[in-house]
């Protein structure tokens, strides 16, 4: 069975664990871009709770439909330095920071022109981090439906839906006495570095 998935900028953790039980990944790269989803936005724990890191678009915010694969990252508003200094205060006390955040910066500073690319390439990178060997594909084509040996989760892992089975076990965070969940990967990756797999089981 694949996983059928939208791009996400650094997936919520939940997303890992559909694609540990998968027999690999299906990504949507024939959609039109959706706003206000996990399509260019993440989820990470700080002192002042949980906070939302948005990357900003030059193409999507009109009411005229563009391919996933056509919108640019406007990198005119600096956003990756405050991305990079909200995830350094969020996670630089995590047991694990020093051994990952080098990686995940070196993709930052390639400053791909397209958001889709930038996803990717961060997918891959989380991919690696945790040693979860799964192959990826890419749609030909867009179709509502999904083949019968495709698990279709579009639009399903979103910031709006909050599921009835989170798929991840609770873990010791950086901030909080009780477990946030639906944040981004790098949470669970900073903070349980090699047994984050564990938890996604």
């Amino acid at each position: 069975m694949l996983l059928l998935t939208e791009i996400m900028y650094n997936p919520p953790a939940r997303y890992f664990a559909h694609a540990l039980h998968a027999d690999g990944t299906l990504i949507e790269a024939h959609e039109n871009y959706v706003k206000q989803s996990y399509r260019n936005r993440c989820h990470v724990l700080t002192t002042q709770g949980v906070q939302p890191l948005s990357v900003p678009i030059l193409k999507g915010n009109s009411k005229d439909k563009t391919l996933i694969t056509d919108i640019e990252i406007d990198y005119s508003q600096k956003w990756y330095n405050v991305h990079w200094r909200t995830i350094q205060a969020a996670y630089g006390r995590a047991p694990y920071f020093e051994f990952y955040s080098d990686y995940i910066k070196e993709v930052y500073e390639r400053q791909p022109k397209f958001l889709f690319q930038l996803n990717v390439d961060l997918l891959q990178l989380y991919f690696k981090l945790l040693k979860l060997n799964k192959p990826h594909q890419f749609t030909a084509f867009y179709s509502e439906h999904a083949p019968e040996n495709v698990l279709d989760l579009r639009n399903k892992i979103h910031p709006k839906i909050y599921p009835d089975n989170l798929h991840v076990k609770p873990y010791t965070q950086v901030f909080g006495k009780h477990f946030v969940p639906e944040l981004s990967i790098i949470d669970l990756l900073f903070t349980q570095g090699p047994a984050s797999l564990s938890y996604l089981q």
